[in-house]
Parts: structure tokens; C-alpha cells; sequence
């Protein structure tokens, strides 16, 4: 099934934009939401150059104005009739070991990737079940798969909060045999802004390898998805199963 129209948070930078750029190419509609509105202008003005068959809109969006949220997706699907896909991807890495004094960067990531990804679920599941379709899709993280040490602890418990609400929500709808699908992705490492800093690390892919990957997983509609498959599903299956200190190692 082709999902025409797609809405991604978090569009103006790293892999939300990667991915506007290869649905673009595609021919699918996009309707992008971020903070940085004049980044999400340039991105639109670039992609409707390159492909003018399509449409773009944007508006901007602070996901933590949770009010905010459901009057931007309302008025998306206003604008563009349907909204088929929405993905979940707004996020931040900020943060530091516990008990060292920067709760405030903890405290402002676990706002940022969970309660307000639980205000963009829920945004979407109200337009979803008035349409009675639409596919779901929530970027969570590898980090979520175990307990991280250091800065990514907070981190890895967010995107592991995503993965579990993710799964209620799937849960919730093959009880109901609702239409509308539900995918939980689980990004390995790929080059964005949000790492852009860090140095000597494991298997990762720059931007465009890493967004085609994405794309190309997420239009399967699976429940769940390792990306790019190899290595992340291997090391995802090890990682359940390694002791602890050694999966520490991995951060």
C-alpha cells in the first residue's frame, strides 16, 4: 500500500530530513513540522524545486507545546484531506550520568523523547481512528534494547519508553482488529546532528545510506525493524542476551 501523505516531526535536520528527501523522490506528499521553521522552508523550497508534482507544506512545531502538537497535525490533515504516515521522530541526545549535577539536560530529554512522543502518538491514533487507516511509526533507538551507561542512560531509557508505549498502541489495536498499522524502529548508528560530534563509531553509515535504509524498512510496515538490518539485527539479538558489563562497553 502506498502512503501517499506523510507527516514527520523533527524534519528540519538530521534523519527526519533525510527521509523527507527520499519520499520526495518517490513522489509522496510532505507535511514537515520542526522548531527551525526557516530550515523547514529551505528544505521545502529545495524539494519542490527538484520535484514540483509534489506538495510540501510546513509549519512550525516545539513538540514540548503538547497543545501545539494536536493543532498541528489537525491542521495538516485539514490541508491535505488524509494524512496516511506519521512519523514520530522529533527527539535530543542531551544528558549525563546520574547524580552529577546536570538532572536539568536528563530532565529536558526525557520530556523531549517521551512525553511529548506520547503527545505525538496520541495526536496521530485521534486522526487515525476518525480515518480508520494510517500507519504509525515511532523512531526509538538500539540504546533502547538495554540499560546505557554514562550520558546515554537517560537516553536509552526514553527511546526504550517509545518502544513500550509503541507496542501498547499495537497491542491496543489488534485487540480492536483495527486497520491502522504500528511500526517501532530501532535506528543502529547513523550520522546525524544529534552525533555529529562523536568520534570512532561502530558500524555507522552517513545520512543518505542511513535514510534509504530507514525508508526502505519503514514502507515494509513492520511491527519492528533494526536499521540498516545488518549488523543492527544481530547485534540487537546479543544484546538481550550479553551480561550487562559487557553490553556497557558497547556505549
Amino acid at each position: 500500500m502506498v502512503r501517499t501523505n506523510i507527516l514527520i516531526t523533527g524534519a528540519s535536520s538530521g534523519l527526519g530530513e533525510g527521509m523527507a528527501r527520499e519520499w520526495a523522490a518517490q513522489g509522496r506528499n510532505l507535511a514537515l513540522c520542526a522548531r527551525r521553521v526557516e530550515r523547514l522552508e529551505a528544505l521545502r523550497d529545495e524539494l519542490l524545486a527538484a520535484y514540483p508534482h509534489i506538495q510540501v507544506s510546513v509549519r512550525a512545531l516545539d513538540v514540548n507545546d503538547h497543545d501545539q502538537v494536536f493543532k498541528v497535525f489537525r491542521e495538516f490533515r485539514e490541508e491535505f484531506g488524509t494524512i496516511d504516515r506519521i512519523l514520530v521522530n522529533a527527539g535530543m541526545g542531551k544528558g549525563a550520568a546520574l547524580g552529577t549535577g546536570y538532572f536539568k539536560a536528563n530532565l529536558k530529554t526525557a520530556q523531549t523523547n517521551f512525553v511529548a512522543a506520547l503527545a505525538q502518538c496520541e495526536a496521530a491514533l485521534e486522526l487515525f481512528r476518525d480515518q480508520r487507516d494510517g500507519h504509525l511509526v515511532t523512531i526509538s533507538s538500539m540504546s533502547a534494547v538495554r540499560g546505557m551507561p554514562r550520558a546515554m542512560t537517560t537516553y536509552a531509557a526514553t527511546k526504550a519508553g517509545v518502544a513500550a508505549l509503541t507496542e501498547g498502541i499495537r497491542s491496543d489495536l489488534l485487540v480492536a482488529k483495527s486497520k491502522i498499522k504500528v511500526t517501532t524502529i530501532f535506528p543502529g548508528y547513523i550520522r546525524s546532528e544529534i552525533n555529529e560530534k562523536v568520534k570512532k563509531v561502530p558500524f555507522i553509515v552517513d545520512t543518505a545510506t542511513g535514510c534509504r535504509a530507514l525508508v526502505r524498512a519503514i514502507e515494509r510496515e513492520p511491527a519492528e525493524a533494526y536499521v540498516p538490518s545488518w549488523p543492527w539485527t544481530v547485534v540487537g539479538f546479543l544484546m538481550k542476551r550479553l551480561p550487562l558489563s559487557l553490553v556497557a562497553k558497547m556505549a
